[in-house]
Order: C-alpha cells, then sequence, then structure tokens
C-alpha cells in the first residue's frame, strides 16, 4: 500500500498575521482557495522548492465558535532550517517569542498567533553553542 504525505492543517483565527508569521519563517503562499457556501478560507504555504509539502492554514470567516469540540491536539510542524541562529534572530528582531532557545545548536520552538508549536531544526551538525542562545532560558510552553 503507497502512501504520500499532503500538508498538515492548522485552523487560524487571523488569517494575515498567521500568513505573516509563516513567511518570517520562509514559506509562500502555493495557492488559495476561497470557498463561499462553506465560509471559509484555506492558505497553502510551503517553503520555496518544496510546495508538496504545505502547511494549510484553515480560516472560517464566521470564527470558530459553534464549531463541535472533539478534543483533538496538535503537536507540532518541523521545519529544517540552514542557520538556526540567524533564524531566530530574524524571528525575534520581528517580535517573535523564542519559546525553547537553540542551546545546543541544533533545535529551537516558536509559536504561531494561534499557538501552533513550530519546531526547528538545524540543518546536518549542530551549530557550536553559543551566546546569546546558549544562557537563555525557555519562555512559556513549547
Amino acid at each position: 500500500m503507497k502512501i504520500r504525505y499532503l500538508h498538515t492543517m492548522v485552523r487560524v483565527k487571523d488569517l494575515e498575521k498567521s500568513i505573516a508569521f509563516y513567511e518570517l519563517l520562509g514559506l509562500r503562499e502555493t495557492r488559495r482557495w476561497d470557498n463561499e457556501g462553506g465560509r471559509f478560507t484555506l492558505v497553502f504555504m510551503a517553503p520555496e522548492g518544496q510546495e508538496e509539502c504545505p502547511v494549510e492554514l484553515t480560516w472560517n470567516w464566521d470564527g470558530d465558535e459553534g464549531l463541535p469540540s472533539d478534543s483533538r491536539h496538535f503537536g507540532h510542524l518541523a521545519y529544517e532550517v540552514e542557520d538556526i541562529y540567524a533564524l531566530c534572530q530574524h524571528l525575534m528582531d520581528n517580535g517573535v517569542t523564542i519559546n525553547r532557545p537553540p542551546r545546543d545548536g541544533r533545535m529551537a520552538f516558536v509559536r504561531s498567533p494561534d499557538n501552533i508549536s513550530v519546531e526547528l531544526l538545524q540543518e546536518g551538525q549542530a551549530k557550536e553553542p553559543a551566546e546569546p542562545w546558549k544562557s537563555m532560558e525557555n519562555t512559556g510552553h513549547w
């Protein structure tokens, strides 16, 4: 039996804020679908050259109140990055909290505007531990 990854869907409350956050990570909008009848918008975002691996942002035009709560929980999105220190600095410079700093030169966690946990992993070998990351404490949950 064959299986192929399609996408990860996350529900968002503010579509424009969420798009801006994922753009800071380096993702770009690859397609969009506005559904008048269902009153929702789907925006697919992926890293350049990896359009087959998108995150699907689902935005309900009338909000999420009244939707059934089935207690499903979401773990995290994970992205391999070329330079974890440079990306974390870029995110911080744009107001994103680094919840789990890359103290080990390998892994960091941030949260989207919708509280989605995003894991950032250094490509290849871990970078040499360096300040300010080495001594930075965790902030909130990740």
